[in-house]
């Protein structure tokens, strides 16, 4: 059954990845269809088709009786005007939903199966909870290592794929990736200009934050724009060697896009899944050769040794079988990487790194050249042992520097920066000692608090690290903000545990 002619309207709402549309209760199309909240429907207009869930509203300010409100995902997928005319109906359910079911109690996917699903999810038909079951059914160890290789597949059809071999002429494409879970560790906009400035492609698409508080793409977007039509990337990439931009808008992987959508207020990021993520994203990309950053911390998303080397395996083992060269580097996690935590304060020190600058963060210098060094390796006229050494030299020369200006400029160097968070708030040592532990986690969500990274000026700056004596009402850190209200909530969250162990035994005499 299919309604009559109702007319599109846009509803301001961000329903995150989800198509979602609104009728009125009053609706001829409600009562005649039976329709109830959380429905699956299809509208169609202008020969364009999208599967929605409905929602049931009481109030004509937000849709009139004759109209269909859709939110700005669903709006943005129909791709037609206010006003424009368009017809709802029942929604069949995806073809691959038996797969999902079969999942669910814990049979083994094949190919095809991980491949329907995903193009369902591509396409927008599931519903968050469809997805929500979907991310469920494969967490933890859940997927055996054939499905992990069956879902990257499947993730990597689902949308472009960049090709980089003509600029290259037959040599490596390379990139650096970290896991994630670390506070600042922004190394891949250090190794990126280093390598470039070796003479390598390095076409770095990169995500925004998703539970951190900030991505290496929020932390660009204080230098420069980073959300690039993909023409343009590949021009700024081929007069730069590379490219420091949002992924989004290169249509990569996009189903994996829509799942983070889930995994994020689920709080789930499993093996096999981060592992389809990760790879889905760099092979689309056009990368040959990468180099994968896993840390290892008490509060990093890899706890153990052993949990890290069996993540290595799964990784090895997936990108083997799609021709990816990897290198996997596990890192110290065990605190965070650089002092700033927060996109105008991470540009801070990213800046200062390549500057050489003599207050820069040694630890993220140096984190950043051993990476390089690994990703210049993959030349085959640089020996085995070579590349810190090479790395070193391109940044303490000032080349890295100029490169960096290049891209900035390539990509639309910003006219004025965003400012840091003139509300502040210092956290001090309730006694006198030595930094035992810092908390990854606690320090990470403070600065989420404090308004990163949306407001990019907000965020933490560390004083002190692990190691570092001090006495009591000595600052360990300081918040900054840019809303009374962010910072009353991280203040508070910082007075209930500040994230800093500190080991009396070691305070001075």
């Amino acid at each position: 059954m299919e309604s009559h002619d109702l007319r599109i309207r846009r509803v301001a709402i961000d329903t995150w990845r989800e198509n979602v549309a609104y009728l009125h209760r009053d609706c001829a199309v409600v009562r005649a269809a039976g329709f109830q909240a959380l429905s699956k429907v299809m509208v169609r207009a202008n020969g364009m088709t999208i599967s929605a869930v409905l929602n049931v509203v009481d109030d004509v300010a937000i849709v009139q009786t004759d109209e269909l409100g859709l939110s700005e995902d669903a709006f943005a997928r129909l791709n037609v005007a206010t006003g424009h005319a368009a017809r709802v109906s029942p929604s069949e359910p995806p073809e691959s939903l038996s797969a999902l079911h079969r999942k669910i109690v814990g049979e083994r996917l094949s190919r095809k199966d991980l491949h329907d699903i995903i193009q369902d999810v591509a396409q927008a038909r599931y519903s968050k909870i469809e997805l929500a079951a979907f991310v469920v059914a494969t967490n933890g160890y859940d997927l055996e290592r054939d499905e992990v290789l069956y879902l990257t597949e499947a993730m990597i059809d689902s949308g472009r794929r960049l090709d980089w071999q003509r600029a290259v002429r037959g040599g490596p494409v390379v990139d650096k990736h970290c896991i994630g879970g670390i506070p600042g560790n922004r190394t891949s906009m250090l190794v990126v200009p280093i390598v470039a400035a070796h003479g390598m492609l390095c076409p770095k698409t990169s995500s925004r934050a998703i539970t951190s508080p900030a991505g290496t793409a929020d932390t660009m977007e204080v230098l420069a724009e980073v959300e690039l039509p993909i023409e343009r990337l590949q021009q700024i990439v081929r007069d730069t060697n590379a490219c420091l931009a949002w992924g989004g808008t290169a249509e990569l992987s996009p189903a994996d896009d829509i799942l983070i959508s889930v995994e994020r207020p689920l709080g789930i990021d499993s093996p096999g899944q981060m592992v389809a993520s990760i790879l889905s994203k760099k092979i689309a990309a056009g990368s040959t050769h990468l180099v994968l950053d896993i840390p290892v911390g008490p509060t990093a998303k890899v706890r153990s040794m052993p949990a890290a080397q069996r993540l290595r395996k799964l990784f090895e083992y997936v990108a083997s079988i799609l021709n990816l060269h990897l290198e996997v580097m596990i890192t110290d996690g065990s605190q965070p990487i650089g002092n700033g935590i927060g996109p105008v304060l991470e540009a801070r020190d990213v800046m200062q790194v390549l500057r050489n600058d003599p207050f820069a963060p040694a630890d993220l210098r140096e984190k950043s050249l051993r990476l390089a060094g690994r990703v210049i390796e993959f030349d085959p006229d640089v020996r085995g042992g070579d590349g810190w050494r090479i790395a070193r030299d391109i940044l303490e020369s000032g080349r890295a520097l100029a490169q960096m200006e290049a891209i900035i400029s390539a990509q639309g160097r910003r006219a004025e920066r965003p400012s840091l968070g003139e509300l502040t708030h210092e956290v001090v040592a309730i006694g006198a000692g030595s930094v035992g532990a810092i908390d990854n986690l606690r320090l990470a969500r403070i600065a989420r608090l404090a308004g990163a990274p949306q407001v990019p000026g907000a965020g933490v700056d560390l004083l002190r690290k692990v190691g570092d004596p001090v006495t009591a009402g000595q600052a360990l850190y300081r918040v900054h903000a840019r809303y009374p209200a962010d910072l009353s909530f991280a203040r508070d969250l910082a007075a209930r545990d500040s994230g800093y162990l500190l080991d009396p035994a070691a305070a001075t005499p």
